[in-house]
């Protein structure tokens, strides 16, 4: 195995794919016993979600793995799955969004039935929150972080508003506001050059003043939850900076919900020559890595049995 120090990495929303953990809930007794404490804890059938059991066909499967509210827990207990798996001391970690209580969880702050029980309500809130108000994300390619804000902030007013939500990569950004604010912005930033523009499926205006409805509530929740020192730096995505205080974690967690996620700054603030590992459905955040940092940083995905197996045998 690498001597390299390792980088674990957390999926956000956009990652999940339906049959996400069969194979590891079939194969690997670790991971196994994650999901059925993740059911027992929801007191529903988390798995039936993941792995498309009870649906009439893959597209009504996908839409109820999509849901906000079913999207996230699915995503955490997945992950966490795979964490089991690895037994893995991770030396650093970050999650994206969702992905960073993936994190907490990893680094030893946060134990996985108090992390699952906030993400299913951080879920919950989110999709309420966007509920009434016709409102979107955008991802946007090709331009500057700079060049986007400026656009968002000319075209926002005060009763319509759009801010930059994920700063995914240095040409790629997620824009998020009400919708007509929206379509003036992405109006704009064609103009300005970017070279696509991605209306993302999701239901509302996430990581944006516009779900401020959720933050009293996602407060009370983060407030009953035992946060201890995590044992290895997690950097947090309101910051872009590792974090080691149980409190100034805490008080991050919910300022999250509303503010962007800095996740190629956080990236570019990791010490240099880090091992980097994706663990989850998907290889989006492999694919941030590479576009912030170079092709030839050493990134490792690892979303299946197989893929535990080989990192194993290394």
């Amino acid at each position: 195995m690498s001597e390299q120090k390792i980088a674990t990495l957390f999926p956000g929303q956009g990652s999940q794919v339906v049959g996400m953990g069969l194979d590891l809930f079939e194969t690997i007794p670790e991971s196994r016993i994650v999901f059925e404490t993740a059911n027992d804890v929801l007191g529903f059938s988390l798995t039936d979600f993941c792995f498309g059991n009870g649906a009439a066909d893959a597209d009504r499967a996908h839409k109820k793995l999509t849901h906000t509210a079913i999207c996230q827990p699915a995503l955490y207990t997945h992950s966490i799955a795979i964490l089991a798996a690895l037994k893995l001391s991770p030396d650093l970690v970050a999650g994206h969004s969702v992905g960073e209580y993936s994190a907490l969880h990893a680094c030893g702050a946060l134990s996985f039935e108090d992390g699952l029980r906030l993400v299913r309500r951080r879920g919950e809130l989110m999709a309420m929150a966007g509920q009434g108000r016709p409102a979107g994300m955008t991802a946007v390619i090709g331009l500057s972080a700079e060049a986007v804000e400026s656009i968002c902030e000319t075209v926002s007013i005060r009763e319509s508003i759009v801010v930059c939500a994920n700063y995914n990569a240095p040409e790629q950004v997620v824009i998020s506001g009400d919708k007509e604010a929206l379509q003036l912005a992405e109006r704009a930033l064609k103009s300005a050059g970017a070279r696509s523009l991605i209306q993302l499926p999701v239901s509302g205006a996430f990581h944006s003043p516009l779900v401020s409805a959720a933050r009293e509530a996602l407060a009370l929740e983060l407030a009953s939850v035992t946060l201890k020192p995590p044992v290895c730096p997690i950097y947090l995505n309101v910051t872009a900076q590792p974090a080691r205080d149980p409190e100034h974690i805490r008080a991050r967690m919910l300022e999250q919900l509303t503010s962007p996620v800095r996740w190629f700054q956080s990236l570019q603030n990791m010490p240099e020559d880090m091992h980097f590992m994706e663990v989850g459905p998907g290889r989006v955040l492999t694919g941030l890595v590479r576009r912030t940092l170079g092709r030839k940083v050493k990134v490792t995905f690892i979303g299946t049995a197989k893929a535990v197996d080989t990192f194993m045998a290394e």
